[in-house]
């Protein structure tokens, strides 16, 4: 007890007295000291006395699929800001392959009473997999905001970019450059924001351009590994011209023109999503379709922190506009 006191008061600026006087209940502590000293408690790892249990912490939950796409971790350094000018305090999650699973993140997080979550990407964004734990999160009346998906009759707040918007700049900038051999390299089947993109794409070949068949659509997994091998499949039926869902899946495109003997642009134009970090530096610079990340994460712990403070926040789907960000991995089709 005596060494608890003493490591929360360090981690406070406060006198153990103080922190003897919170978790007892006692007055003379201002509510600031006080929610301080409980979020001291539940980042050290010490278990909250009886009668504080049933308080929720001054902890945020933002879990993220992984960290190896840099544009997670941006998401993570842009809420974590806000939430600190918030007096809260972000609880990273991220899972890993055999790791702790989101619904075990999400055990976790309730045992530690957190505020409220902010998931940006997971399981939520895939249509077939399991969201057992995002309804107990509902049923718990925790506060919840997704990112870039949603699941349908929960009720949780997301903000999102526009993929229909992100597609169809991809596919202009693409037909005005004279590709008419346009192909798509997506994420998984069931991965929402996918889906999304591949419907604006219809509707884009729909109205005007180029024709879009089946064949030049390709779902993989978010990886180089899996852009790479997509791209051999297009290249086998002419495609000139490749959109894909993310800047690694880009990435993996370029390396998988490259194995071919081909060269990007000269050969095969390639459009990215996300304008994550470094993309300006890659070789060649990657053209892609920036997310407003500052602006969606913000908005994101704003939902958050409404819900928290008991206000009535609706279901709807907060929509960003993306931009598109030419560099030197388009050029005229040959």
């Amino acid at each position: 007890m005596t060494r608890r006191l003493a490591d929360v008061a360090k981690k406070v600026g406060v006198s153990e007295a103080t922190v003897s006087r919170v978790l007892n209940g006692k007055p003379g502590v201002s509510e600031a000291t006080r929610a301080a000293v409980l979020t001291a408690l539940d980042v050290l790892g010490y278990e909250r006395p009886t009668q504080l249990r049933g308080e929720r912490a001054r902890l945020v939950g933002l879990v993220l699929p992984e960290l190896q796409n840099p544009i997670f971790p941006a998401f993570a350094e842009v809420m974590g800001g806000a939430l600190a000018q918030q007096g809260l305090t972000p609880v990273l999650c991220t899972q890993t392959a055999g790791g702790v699973s989101e619904a075990d993140y999400v055990e976790l997080l309730l045992q530690h009473h957190v505020s409220g979550v902010v998931f940006a990407g997971g399981l939520y964004a895939q249509a077939d997999a399991r969201h057992d734990h995002y309804r107990l999160l509902a049923d718990r009346n925790l506060p919840v905001v997704l990112i870039n998906a949603t699941i349908g009759g929960l009720g949780f707040p997301q903000v999102c970019c526009d993929d229909a918007v992100a597609v169809q700049q991809a596919w202009r900038h693409l037909v005005s450059l004279g590709h008419e051999r346009i192909g798509l390299v997506l994420g998984p089947h069931d991965h929402v924001p996918s889906s999304r993109k591949l419907a604006a794409a219809w509707e884009a070949a729909g109205r005007s351009g180029p024709e879009l068949r089946d064949e030049y659509v390709e779902h993989t997994m978010f990886s180089q590994a899996g852009g790479q091998a997509a791209v051999g499949r297009l290249l086998d039926r002419g495609v000139t011209g490749v959109i894909c869902a993310s800047d690694v899946l880009a990435l993996g495109v370029i390396r998988g023109v490259r194995r071919r003997g081909l060269d990007v642009p000269g050969d095969v134009s390639v459009v990215g999503y996300d304008d994550s970090a470094f993309m300006n530096c890659a070789d060649p610079p990657l053209a892609t379709v920036r997310q407003p990340i500052e602006a969606m994460g913000r908005a994101a712990v704003q939902l958050l922190t409404s819900q928290i403070a008991g206000k009535v926040v609706t279901g709807d789907e907060l929509l960003f506009e993306p931009e598109l960000v030419v560099r030197g991995s388009t050029a005229p089709a040959r």
